[in-house]
């Protein structure tokens, strides 16, 4: 163990809140999996738990490669994610008329993996390249439409019309990482009615054109008019099963594994995880699991605080923050705070290539945590202090 131990570099408080979140997952997991049968329940935790091994091992040896690489990977994978991407739109896969294209095997071997989780991390750290490239200069927006807004273009209306609510939440993070690298906040006005243009028309072809392209447009309204809606509606039945399992809880839980909803609520496993987590461990364990999440929040910003180069501090927050965001996601989907949006618990629901792609990306953060400076230490302003100055 001590051999181990010496050889995990980095964050250690990050270390222990990813083993402790990965750790427990296989609880809930293992429970909510019993509404597969009795002959899957082995199965699917056995995949979990090598899924969450492999996982580890990615992160792993991510945080032992220097950030600085990651720039030229992002460089290299930005092509290759948005052909992935085309590829997976154009399978045209059909679910109930709405377009189901997220996932694209592989036919080698066999399986199939989702390239917009994978965009989420590469996007990121080209973004976080991109504006630590331009830190110290006056950026034009004309001269960053082709390097950066052309690209976060295309990845996003690759994957909006099968997964709107992850083109949203790439679009937000975006927008989020290019206010801390200090791009001009006029042009970001601009960019965020462009993008709410861009969406209206979308929706706007789609509703007029139905047969055009295979999109999820119908099911966002109906998502949308069901949180709007009342709790009488049979439509809201997600909704209403997860609040049952979360009043079932109470104060301290019913006990793990015994969980009355598991039966009876859609995605037990995945996107409604944190209301059986919350229905067996109580109103305790679902503010352990918040705190946990937003302790990871505070480490990485320490983590890009402290480090020494412009381009490990956006990178930490570019592939950290969308971690905690889609957790904070998921669980206020589930106590009725946002509409249904599809979008998995981090390190806990069950999964593939979100767990992994979300491994990766905390492997970056604690590869930042490694190396401070990099090899390129700079004079220029740390962006978290430069951005509480100008607040």
């Amino acid at each position: 163990m001590g051999m181990i131990l010496e050889k995990i570099k980095g964050d250690k408080i990050i270390w222990t809140i990813v083993s402790l979140l990965a750790v427990f997952s296989f609880l809930p997991v293992y429970s909510a999996s019993s509404n597969f049968g009795n002959d899957l329940i082995f199965s699917n935790m056995i995949k979990h738990v090598a899924i969450i091994f492999i996982g580890i091992l990615i992160m792993y040896a991510t945080h032992l490669v220097p950030y600085k690489y990651f720039k030229g990977l992002s460089v290299i994978g930005l092509p290759v994610i948005i052909i992935l991407l085309l590829l997976t739109a154009l399978q045209g896969n059909v679910i109930d008329g709405a377009n189901a294209s997220r996932w694209i095997k592989l036919p080698v071997v066999g399986l199939s993996f989702q390239p917009s989780s994978m965009a989420i991390v590469i996007l990121m750290v080209y973004t976080a390249f991109y504006l630590s490239k331009n830190y110290s200069q006056k950026i034009k927006f004309t001269k960053s439409i082709l390097p950066l807004w052309l690209p976060i273009s295309i990845v996003i209306l690759l994957i909006l019309p099968s997964n709107f609510s992850t083109a949203a939440m790439i679009f937000l993070m975006i927008l989020t990482l290019i206010f801390i690298g200090r791009y001009p906040i006029k042009y970001l006005i601009a960019i965020i009615f462009s993008g709410i243009f861009i969406l209206t028309f979308f929706i706007f072809l789609t509703k007029s054109y139905p047969e055009m392209m295979p999109n999820r447009v119908d099911t966002w309204t109906k998502r949308i008019e069901n949180y709007l809606g009342s709790e009488s509606d049979k439509a809201n039945y997600q909704i209403i099963r997860a609040k049952s399992a979360i009043a079932n809880g109470s104060v301290f839980g019913v006990g793990a594994g015994k969980s009355s909803m598991k039966n009876l609520l859609p995605q037990s496993t995945s996107d409604f995880i944190y209301a059986i987590i919350t229905e067996e461990y109580g109103t305790i364990g679902a503010v352990s699991i918040l705190l946990l999440y937003t302790w990871l929040l505070f480490r990485i910003i320490v983590v890009s605080y402290k480090s020494e180069t412009v381009f490990g501090q956006l990178l930490a927050l570019g592939v950290g923050l969308p971690i905690v965001f889609q957790a904070y996601l998921n669980m206020g989907v589930a106590v009725q705070l946002f509409p249904v949006t599809g979008q998995p618990l981090p390190l806990i629901s069950t999964g593939g290539t979100s767990i992994w792609m979300t491994f990766m990306a905390i492997g970056i953060v604690l590869s930042v945590s490694v190396n401070k400076n990099g090899s390129e230490k700079t004079n220029d302003s740390n962006p978290l202090k430069v951005l509480s100055e100008d607040i």
